[in-house]
């Protein structure tokens, strides 16, 4: 998780002018989250696709075509060459960096305020684990990069680990990484080096490129720092399950956005909140396998729906759009 939150993004998402235009269902959804006290975001790669972010094969262009998944993002992988696989995720991590936060990251920023009692700034109250004795709002996302901090969000769970979480491959212990150590650009945004560019010239150009050595683990010293990545093959980190599930049992609201829910164990998530007699609202331009289950689907972008679930609860010292 991230320790440090950025100052919250207060753009306004502020929801379509045309009544009209609206996705059925929508209605009913905001109804529910006006009516929420208690909220989980379960959110998927959909959500950050809104804003550019590549998916993991999406992201295996130009350099890395030549490896298969297996040869970057597994334990094996990282044994056999723990200089590709850091540089693939540096390369990764940049293309992250180049991305902002979509209109559907801000709107739950500004929902968890809201629930919250604006105490704080985000995360303030029960705003980040469900818990708490007013409102909140706990996020729980598949995503591996980091818009929903970068919006203002405390996030409760990265459930498939966090491209600028580290830790050693030997100890275990978790580590900070700056910036340019990160993901090799230096804190203007500049690249440091030619990750994923333009075909080197040489062989040597070549290796600079796709091998870039982890750096050594600051607790013990002799181990390599790993990405904070769950790896084909990996076990979800239990603590973040376990949060997750305590969130969704306790919630009266779950919105389920931009995920496909084929992906397991992720996908039995919402019918966690189902069972606990929650409603659940799936927030997806594109019928899934839960759509049939949930209280409501709303066929539309996180970018154009959540702004107005969002926007139907008052934050205390703002007013809502048209009163």
């Amino acid at each position: 998780m991230m320790e440090h939150l950025p100052a919250p993004d207060d753009r306004p998402v502020t929801p379509p002018a045309d009544p009209a235009a609206a996705p059925p269902g929508l209605a009913e959804a905001a109804a529910l989250a006006r009516a929420a006290r208690r909220v989980v975001v379960l959110s998927g790669a959909g959500m950050s696709a809104e804003s550019g972010v590549p998916t993991f094969r999406e992201a295996r262009t130009g350099l890395w075509e030549r490896f298969s998944p297996e040869e970057l993002a597994s334990e094996d992988a990282w044994y056999a060459d723990p200089a590709l696989v850091w540089a693939w995720y540096r390369w990764r991590a940049r293309l992250v960096r180049s991305c902002a936060p979509n209109a559907g990251h801000r709107a739950i920023a500004r929902w968890q305020r809201a629930l919250a009692g604006g105490a704080g700034g985000a995360g303030g109250g029960g705003g980040a684990d469900g818990g708490g004795e007013g409102g909140s709002l706990a996020v729980a996302t598949q995503n591996v990069d980091d818009l929903h901090e970068r919006a203002g969000t405390a996030v409760l769970a990265h459930l498939h680990g966090s491209l600028f979480d580290y830790r050693c491959a030997d100890c275990g212990a978790p580590a900070e990484l700056d910036r340019d150590t990160a993901d090799g650009t230096d804190s203007t945004g500049d690249a440091g080096e030619a990750d994923g560019g333009p075909a080197p010239g040489s062989e040597a150009d070549l290796e600079r490129v796709l091998r870039v050595p982890p750096p050594a683990c600051p607790a013990c010293g002799t181990g390599l720092l790993r990405p904070g990545i769950v790896w084909f093959g990996e076990m979800l980190p239990r603590r973040a399950l376990d949060e997750t599930y305590a969130a969704l049992e306790r919630c009266d609201l779950a919105v389920v956005v931009g995920t496909s829910a084929t992906v397991q164990p992720a996908a039995t998530l919402p019918y966690v909140a189902l069972g606990a007699g929650a409603a659940v609202v799936e927030v997806n331009p594109e019928v899934t396998e839960f759509s049939t289950a949930a209280t409501v689907h709303v066929r539309g972008t996180a970018a154009a729906v959540l702004p107005v679930l969002a926007g139907s609860i008052p934050e205390p010292g703002h007013v809502l759009a048209g009163s």
